[in-house]
């Protein structure tokens, strides 16, 4: 994610909102990140990408622009959301707390700091709870300022991997006690995460869960910077997995058949474990069980694909480039 000549100070935002059946809803949020009120669009801004996924009941918006214009678009997006979401009639498998579920903001290359991004997470935080009466907000990552505590530490505080959270026992970090027309909403920013999702060919979610755990960071053992549930989908069982930029030089003793993709943010080195090791590790766990793997899917992109792909959009001009993407990459 090198300088670009362009000069953009981009960030992402993959938007992740808690509705993914009715599509045309979805695509309006999206629009509202790209254009005003009257219909005039807001210029250096892009949708790469709209993922949705019916069993879920979630969609993932990715958001690219200019880092001083990114908070206006996401909150946009977010006030339309909350109009059109309601937690109280929601259903899926999939864990979530809020009609905006998560809001993360990442830096797409050097030219946008740490502190920038905290802050301007912080603010986005802020803009939802003063503009969408009755939302709340819980902050991760630089944002969580001075703790920056991870998402998934955050999300386990709150009780988002509960089947029902008790909003009343939460205290958000800004806004009122959550409502459950709204729910909950993470907000934070830190290196960019990719969503690798891998089907293994079985309803067995106990097996999911094995998986899921064998290869969990946390495990001794586990892939650096994954974070994963197994959850059951579409009559199989999906790794769904949070692939985390880790901090520091790819590991030695896991880079000699897989290259880590690498970048730098504020001068320090991060990289990312690629979604072939993912699939590959996932494929041995599940083949010992005589499970196969059916395929792997990723929500978005690679941080260097995002970088390029924004590039390409917003110096062509394109701000609904979710439509024209496979003209671009097939």
């Amino acid at each position: 994610m090198s300088s670009s000549s362009l000069g953009r100070r981009l960030v992402a935002c993959l938007l992740n909102v808690s509705e993914a059946r009715r599509k045309d809803l979805v695509e309006t949020v999206a629009k509202a990140a790209l254009y005003n009120t009257e219909g005039v669009r807001r210029e250096g801004t892009t949708v790469l990408n709209i993922f949705n996924d019916h069993d879920y009941n979630r969609s993932v918006i990715t958001i690219v622009s200019n880092i001083d214009s990114i908070g206006e678009s996401v909150l946009s997006a977010c006030e339309r959301a909350c109009g059109l979401i309601d937690m109280r009639a929601h259903s899926g498998v999939h864990p979530c707390m809020g009609a905006v579920d998560l809001i993360p903001i990442y830096p797409l290359g050097e030219e946008v700091g740490v502190e920038e991004c905290a802050k301007e997470a912080r603010a986005v935080a802020q803009g939802l709870t003063e503009r969408v009466q009755g939302t709340s907000a819980f902050l991760f990552g630089w944002a969580d300022s001075p703790h920056q505590r991870g998402l998934a530490q955050r999300r386990k505080e709150m009780g988002w991997f509960k089947k029902t959270p008790d909003l009343q026992m939460i205290t958000p970090d800004m806004g009122p006690q959550p409502q459950r027309r709204f729910g909950l909403t993470g907000v934070g920013a830190c290196p960019y995460v990719m969503n690798c999702n891998v089907t293994i060919d079985t309803q067995d979610i106990a097996l999911g869960r094995s998986i899921a755990t064998a290869i969990r960071e946390s495990t001794p053992g586990g892939l650096p910077g994954v974070q994963v549930l197994a959850l059951p989908h579409e009559g199989t069982v999906e790794i769904a997995c949070n692939v985390e930029s880790v901090k520091g030089d790819p590991p030695g003793h896991m880079t000699m058949s897989e290259q880590w993709p690498t970048f730098s943010i504020d001068s320090h080195p991060y990289c990312h474990a690629p979604a072939s090791l993912i699939t590959a590790r996932v494929a041995e766990l599940a083949g010992k069980q005589g499970v196969t793997v059916k395929g792997t899917a990723l929500v978005g992109f690679t941080p260097h694909e995002c970088r390029g792909l924004a590039e390409l959009a917003l110096t062509q001009g394109i701000a609904e480039f979710w439509k024209e993407q496979r003209r671009f990459r097939m």
